[in-house]
C-alpha cells in the first residue's frame, strides 16, 4: 500500500523567498509598464500637440480697402499661415469645395472659413449706424473624434478672435474719434465667430468614438478568440490539462508536430472568427443601434481585421510558448491603444507613440473602421491603407508562425507531456 505523501502547508511555503521572487518581479514590472505606456500617450495632449491639420478657406471676393493692396480676407489668411509663434496647427489653404472634401474624407480635423462678403462687411462697419458684424465660420469634424475635433475648434476660434482684434485696432484708428461708445465697442472686436458641424455623423456614433470602441472589439475578438482556441486545441490534443473547478481531466496525447498544430489552430481561427465577428455586429448594430452603413463591407472588413489579429496571436503563441499571451497582449493591446490615434489625435501624442502608429495593428484597423462608419467608405479616408496593412499583417503572422514552428520541428523540439510524479510505495 502506498504511503500518503505529506501535504505542504501554505504558511510554510510563504516563507520561501524563491516562491515570491518571480511573481513579484513580473507583476510589478507589468503594472509599471501598463501605467507608463497607457498614461504616457494621453496625459498631456495640449503639450504634445503639433501640426494638427486644419483647412483655411479664404472666399473673400471684396475689393481691397482704400490705400491697401489686399482685401481683409487675404490679409487675415496670410497672417494666420505666417504665424510661427506655435506649431499646434498645420494650416492647409483650400477652396471651400476642397475644404469640404477634406472634411468628408477625414483629412482635416476642422476648417476656418472667411466668407465672400467679408471685406464688404468690414468696410460697412465704419459707416454711421453700422450694427451688422462680419462673420467667420469654424467648421468641426466630429468623425475624427470628439477630442481631435475639439482641439481643432479651439485653435480655429483662437485664430479667428485674434484676427478680429487685429481688424478692430485698425478700424478703431481709422474712424472718427468722436464715434459713440457703442460703435467703439463694436469695432474693438468686430468679427462674429460661428461654429458649425462641417461633416455631420449620426447621433448613435458615440460623439465620434464608436469607431474606436468597435475597433477595440475586433481586436479583442481576435486576441481573446486566438488564445481560447489555442488553449482548447492544446487541451483536446492532450498537451494541457483541463481543470474546471474540482474536476480535472487529461486527454490522451495525440502525436502531432508543431507545424501541424499551428495549422490546425489557424484553420479553426479562420472558421470561428466568422461567428465572433457576426455576433459583434449583431450586438453593436442590431441590438444597440450603432450608426453604421455599408454593412456587407463592414462585415468583410471586420472579419479580415479580426482574423489578422487572431493569426498573429497564434503565431506569437507558437513562437513564444507559455509567455506568448503576454507578448501578444503587448503587441495588440498595450502598445496599440495609445498609438491608435482613435481617441487622441496622432498629432497630440508623444513621438514614441507616433512611431508605433506606423505599424501597430490597432491604428491600421481603426482608420478603416472610421472610414466605413463616418466617411462613406472612401479609400482616401484611410480605408485603402488599412486593407493593405491588414494583408501585410496577416502575411507576416503566417510567415513568422510557420517559420518558427518548422525551425522547432527540424531541431527536434517536440512538445513534451508532463508526467505525474510516481507515488512512493
Amino acid at each position: 500500500m502506498a504511503d500518503a505523501s505529506p501535504q505542504a502547508r501554505a504558511v510554510t511555503l510563504l516563507g520561501r523567498p524563491k516562491l515570491w521572487l518571480m511573481p513579484t518581479v513580473l507583476t510589478g514590472l507589468l503594472a509599471f509598464l501598463l501605467a507608463l505606456l497607457y498614461m504616457g500617450g494621453i496625459v498631456n495632449p495640449q503639450r504634445d500637440l503639433h501640426h494638427l491639420p486644419i483647412a483655411l478657406v479664404n472666399a473673400d471676393t471684396g475689393k481691397p480697402p482704400a490705400g491697401q493692396k489686399q482685401n481683409a480676407g487675404t490679409q487675415i489668411a496670410a497672417a494666420i499661415t505666417a504665424d510661427k509663434s506655435n506649431n499646434k496647427a498645420q494650416w492647409r489653404t483650400r477652396s471651400l469645395a476642397q475644404a469640404q472634401d477634406d472634411l468628408d474624407s477625414g483629412k482635416v480635423y476642422g476648417a476656418l472659413v472667411i466668407p465672400s462678403d467679408f471685406t464688404t462687411s468690414i468696410t460697412a462697419l465704419t459707416t454711421p449706424g453700422a450694427t451688422a458684424r462680419p462673420t467667420m465660420t469654424v467648421l468641426t469634424n466630429p468623425g475624427k473624434g470628439s477630442l481631435g475635433s475639439s482641439l481643432a475648434s479651439q485653435i480655429t476660434q483662437a485664430a479667428a478672435h485674434q484676427a478680429s482684434q487685429t481688424i478692430g485696432r485698425q478700424l478703431t484708428a481709422a474712424v472718427d474719434t468722436r464715434a459713440n461708445s457703442t460703435t467703439k465697442l463694436l469695432l474693438a472686436d468686430p468679427v462674429n465667430v460661428v461654429t458649425q458641424v462641417g461633416h455631420p455623423i449620426g447621433s448613435h456614433s458615440g460623439l465620434g468614438l464608436s469607431a474606436f470602441y468597435y475597433t477595440l472589439l475586433l481586436v479583442l475578438a481576435g486576441f481573446l478568440g486566438g488564445n481560447v482556441i489555442s488553449n482548447a486545441v492544446d487541451t483536446a490534443l492532450g498537451y494541457a490539462d483541463n481543470e474546471i473547478g474540482p474536476w480535472h481531466t487529461r486527454r490522451p496525447t495525440v502525436p502531432i508536430n508543431r507545424t501541424q498544430t499551428l495549422l490546425l489552430k489557424m484553420a479553426m481561427t479562420a472558421g470561428i472568427t466568422v461567428i465572433s465577428v457576426s455576433l459583434v455586429m449583431l450586438a453593436t448594430i442590431s441590438l444597440l443601434g450603432m450608426d453604421a452603413s455599408h454593412i456587407p463591407l463592414l462585415w468583410i472588413y471586420s472579419y479580415c481585421a479580426s482574423l489578422a489579429v487572431g493569426l498573429g496571436v497564434q503565431a506569437i503563441n507558437a513562437a513564444f510558448g507559455g509567455i506568448g499571451q503576454l507578448v501578444s497582449m503587448f503587441v495588440f493591446i498595450v502598445l496599440g491603444l495609445p498609438s491608435s490615434g482613435a481617441t487622441v489625435p496622432l498629432q497630440a501624442i508623444p513621438g514614441f507613440y507616433r512611431f508605433l502608429s506606423h505599424f501597430e495593428p490597432m491604428r491600421q484597423l481603426s482608420d478603416g473602421v472610421r472610414a466605413i462608419l463616418y466617411f462613406e467608405a472612401r479609400g482616401d479616408a484611410g480605408l485603402t491603407r488599412s486593407w493593405i496593412m491588414i494583408a501585410i499583417g496577416a502575411a507576416l503572422g503566417l510567415l513568422f508562425g510557420f517559420a518558427m514552428t518548422r525551425y522547432y520541428d527540424r531541431k527536434g523540439h517536440q512538445r513534451l507531456t508532463p508526467q505525474p510524479a510516481h507515488a512512493h510505495t
